[in-house]
Parts: C-alpha cells; structure tokens; sequence
C-alpha cells in the first residue's frame, strides 16, 4: 500500500470516527481546502522573499501543519470523488511538458501561451 493510500485510509477512519462524512460533501471538501490553502499563505503575509526562504523552526513547525490541512482535504477530495492522484498527477505533469518544453520555458517564468 503506497504512502498516499494510507493517507487516505487513516482519514476515512479518521472522519468515520466522527461521523463527519455527512459533510464532507466535493462542495465542502473544496471550500475547505481552499480555506486551508488561505491559511497556509497567511504564515507568508507580508514577508519579503529572503524572509520566506528563512523561516524559523517555529514557523516551518507552523507552516507544516497548514501544508498537512491541505493534504488532507486533497486527499479526501480525491477520495470522496474516486480520483486517483497520483494518475491525475503524472497525466498533468505530461501536460505540463507539452505545454512548457525547456528550450522555451528554461528560466523563464512567463505563462505557456506567452513563450
């Protein structure tokens, strides 16, 4: 069983323990990533680009349980709607290639249709 199906596993019983799967609808399961993501972004509010690159054990500790939220809710997102994330990732990634060769996009932070 790989890693991210453990994942998956751990928060069925998680949410099943609580009874919580009444809730968590694709709806609300995406408002809540979505709130999480926000959350995540907020630890970076106002620093500049060095101070994000430096952050203190405290801050990486913090930053790191907002980046587990949205792990969370992505994989029971992905559960509740029967994607597989690793397929949908590696399909996007070769998308992603397509759209973005190197010789176009190398260093270049300019969207696909701007190269």
């Amino acid at each position: 069983m790989s890693d991210l199906q453990t994942l998956r596993e751990a928060t069925r019983q998680f949410s099943a323990e609580r009874d919580w799967q009444q809730f968590h609808s694709p709806k609300n399961l995406a408002m809540a990533l979505s709130v999480e993501a926000a959350e995540l972004l907020e630890h970076f509010q106002w620093m500049s680009e060095a101070e994000s690159d430096q952050l203190t054990a405290e801050q990486k500790t913090a930053v790191a349980h907002e980046m587990a939220d949205v792990l969370v809710y992505l994989v029971q997102l992905s559960d509740r709607l029967g994607v597989d994330l690793m397929a949908a990732t590696r399909e996007k990634m070769k998308l992603n290639a397509e759209k973005y060769p190197v010789d176009k996009a190398r260093s270049s932070s300019r969207k696909y249709d701007a190269l």
